[in-house]
C-alpha cells in the first residue's frame, strides 16, 4: 500500500489557513490606483501651467503662485506625489528587502516622504503669503 503524503489529506481550506490574508495588499494596490489616478489631472493642469509660464519672467509666475487657486492645486499635487510615492517605495521594500533592515528601511521612507511633503507645503506657503 502506497503512503499518502499528508499535504494530499488536507483540504484547501486546510491548507490556505495560517497564511496570510489578501485583504491588506488589495487595499494598498487600490490607494495606489486612487493616488495615481487623482495624479493624472493634477499632473495635467501643472504640465499645462509650467508651459503656459514658459516665457513669464520670474515676477508674473511668482503673482501666478500666488493666487489661491494655484497654491491649493500646488499643495495637493506635492501631497498627493509623494503619498503615491511612499505607497510605491513600500511594496519594492517590502518585496525585494529581506533582512532586519526592512523595518529601518519603511520607517527612513515614510519619514523621508513626510519630511519632503512638509518642506513642499512650506514652501509653497512661503511663496503664497509673501508680500
Amino acid at each position: 500500500m502506497k503512503s499518502q503524503n499528508n499535504e494530499s489529506m488536507r483540504s484547501p481550506l486546510s491548507r490556505a489557513l495560517g497564511l496570510g490574508s489578501a485583504k491588506a495588499g488589495v487595499e494598498q494596490w487600490w490607494r495606489e490606483r486612487v493616488s495615481a489616478l487623482a495624479l493624472v489631472p493634477l499632473t495635467l493642469w501643472f504640465a499645462a501651467s509650467i508651459i503656459m509660464h514658459s516665457g513669464s519672467d520670474y515676477v508674473t509666475f511668482i503673482a501666478w503662485l500666488r493666487t489661491p487657486t494655484v497654491s491649493l492645486l500646488m499643495v495637493l499635487l506635492v501631497a498627493g506625489i509623494f503619498y503615491h510615492t511612499a505607497l510605491g517605495l513600500q511594496v519594492v521594500i517590502e518585496d525585494y528587502v529581506h533582512s532586519a533592515l526592512k523595518t529601518l528601511a519603511l520607517l527612513g521612507m515614510r519619514f523621508s516622504c513626510c519630511g519632503l511633503v512638509v518642506a513642499g507645503i512650506l514652501a509653497i506657503m512661503r511663496i503664497a503669503l509673501s508680500r
